[in-house]
């Protein structure tokens, strides 16, 4: 069931989404050569909780977690490992929930380890302009078909890569997954058409090699055997997503992280509206 948001719910997302930019923001300084993706799982997991939030995923459908952590190869859903000790040159993909007074708010950076690649920062830039395409089209009247068509023919014609088609973006909020799906492909003028007060993620994977197919791999760990996705070809992945809500000046993106030069459109201010 899709359900439209009320101005209390928008003012309880954008508080939490405003917490999960912020850990994302303090990451920039934690990921570097020489530290295990199980510390960014540490790091998280202290910063929401001593500002009064959880991280939702764990718990959900079984997972133990409350970040994904995918390195390199790894699209989604992977989990955080002591034993993989990130180096110079990496992408990490640091996916979490963040539930902050029972409102819920989604989103995924992809980070650069020390130093990156000039192709590596490419993929990085083309997924997250893929993002924000798709995050433009979320506008009144428009259908969700109009997000997925933009990312589509962004990533794959005009970049080559390869869009990712069997994982998608969700709506959000009672649960961190509600309808509607969200695809990253599509074509224009399908599908559901986007009503004010919906509140949705958009989360495009792009695979540097060009295919858009996954492949299911099993984590070996002490602790735990659990499968995520990979690219077929051993190439690289990276993602972005953030939550946004649909409002009549457009979308209001509500994980945004600072600085917030050149995306001043996209901020929220339901905190100033009437209950």
């Amino acid at each position: 069931m899709i359900t439209i948001k009320t101005n209390r719910e928008l003012k309880g997302m954008q508080a939490s989404g405003r917490l999960l930019a912020s850990m994302f923001e303090g990451l920039r300084d934690v990921i570097k050569p020489g530290i295990s993706t199980w510390e960014i799982e540490e790091f998280a997991q202290k910063f929401v909780k001593e500002r009064g939030g959880r991280l939702s995923e764990q718990g959900f459908e079984g997972y133990k977690y409350g970040t994904c952590i995918s390195v390199n190869d790894e699209i989604a859903h992977a989990i955080p490992r002591k034993d993989l000790i990130l180096k110079d040159g990496d992408l990490v993909k640091v996916d979490v929930t963040c539930n902050l007074n029972g409102y819920e708010t989604d989103s995924c950076t992809t980070y650069g380890v020390g130093e990156i690649s000039d192709e590596d920062r490419r993929l990085m830039e083309v997924t997250e302009k893929a993002m924000y395409l798709g995050i433009d089209q979320a506008v009144l009247g428009n259908r969700i078909g109009d997000i997925g068509a933009v990312i589509q023919h962004y990533v794959e014609d005009e970049n080559g890569y390869g869009d990712v088609r069997e994982l998608v973006g969700h709506g959000i909020q009672p649960t961190i997954h509600e309808d509607p799906e969200v695809p990253h492909w599509g074509k224009a003028g399908h599908g559901l058409r986007l009503r004010e007060g919906m509140t949705i993620t958009v989360e495009p994977m792009v695979e540097a090699g060009g295919q858009w197919q996954i492949d299911q791999k099993t984590v070996s760990d002490p602790n735990d055997d659990w499968v995520y996705y990979a690219t077929p070809d051993g190439s690289k992945a990276a993602q972005f997503e953030h939550t946004f809500a649909i409002t009549k000046d457009g979308p209001k993106i509500l994980t945004l992280q600072k600085p917030y030069d050149g995306y001043e459109k996209y901020l929220p201010h339901f905190d100033e509206l009437e209950d």
